[in-house]
């Protein structure tokens, strides 16, 4: 197998209590990336379509989480990588992770599968420490597991993927603003009160008690966060508008995507998340804001291979 087209879906990180171990995958967003096998060692990003992102591999995050990952297997040949870019960097969805994890997981699918999807977060990890400063895992792990997952500990590294309910549906607004993921992290508080703590950690084993039982009221009681959104929801134009409105119609919960300024609402059924996205568009057409909205279930299966291989 000498190239591989690949489907590299977009992500919810966080899920509101979860904030850097909790992230899911979707199914209807993302982008495409073509990667091919050469004879010059080494990452070339040959083409970006869609946005204006650097061609140089170390300052491509896909470039770095491949780099990186030749640094640790035999190769005598190289890549280059092409990619269709349809996350929108700063949105809150996972683009960083899209590419990183899904230039990993190509490489290895070339390299005939040398390393476990496991062994491979780490070096999708290190193009999100390029984008964000911080090597975070919680997008890059439900690109690569799929489904949702937590990240129990970074230290040593333990990813566990988590069960899915069969009827979750997400849906979310993207204001088309950019809120770039090193400069959200930088206004959060580095200490927390004991109280908001417990508060917080109750909620994040009610979410996955939730997820296991497919419990879908226990699920929204859990789709609270006491440390994070009350800092960065300053930053959203009219969150809690948003917030509210999803709930009116429905939705088990709402919070915002990853660092945002993309908001997400969890739903039990299509219907009612369709509703949930008149809800939120209601909210922002009169702000005279673009925008943009899907409506997707979790994705099993993370990054994939599509139209063939060669």
């Amino acid at each position: 197998m000498d190239i591989i087209k690949v489907f590299c879906p977009a992500t919810i990180a966080n899920i509101s209590c979860g904030f850097d171990i909790l992230g899911l995958a979707l199914n209807e967003v993302g982008d495409e990336m073509t990667v091919k096998k050469v004879a010059e060692p080494g990452i070339r990003i040959t083409s970006i379509i869609g946005q204006d992102l650097p061609l140089e591999a170390t300052k491509n995050v896909a470039g770095v989480a491949g780099l990186a990952l030749l640094q640790d297997v035999d190769c005598d040949f190289g890549f280059d990588i092409a990619i269709d870019k349809r996350i929108k960097a700063g949105s809150g969805i996972g683009s960083s992770a899209a590419s990183a994890a899904g230039a990993v997981w190509a490489i290895n699918e070339l390299l005939g599968r040398p390393l476990s999807v496991d062994q491979l977060v780490p070096y999708a990890m290190a193009g999100e420490k390029l984008a964000s400063g911080v090597p975070h895992a919680d997008n890059v792990a439900p690109v690569l597991f799929g489904g949702f997952t937590l990240v129990r500990s970074y230290d040593p590294l333990d990813v566990i993927r988590i069960h899915t309910p069969k009827e979750l549906y997400a849906t979310i607004i993207h204001p088309q603003i950019e809120v770039k993921t090193a400069d959200s992290r930088r206004i959060l508080k580095t200490k927390i009160s004991l109280g908001d703590g417990v508060k917080q950690w109750g909620n994040v084993g009610g979410l996955i008690a939730g997820l296991y039982t497919e419990d879908y009221d226990l699920i929204g009681r859990s789709l609270v966060d006491h440390i994070v959104e009350p800092i960065r929801s300053m930053l959203i134009p009219g969150f809690e508008a948003i917030k509210k409105a999803s709930m009116e119609v429905g939705a088990l919960g709402c919070g915002i995507s990853g660092s945002g300024p993309s908001v997400f609402a969890f739903s039990k059924g299509l219907e009612t998340a369709n509703s949930v996205k008149q809800a939120m568009e209601a909210v922002y057409d009169p702000l005279e804001l673009p925008y943009e909205t899907h409506v997707s279930g979790v994705n099993l299966d993370g990054v994939r291979a599509v139209g063939g291989v060669q």
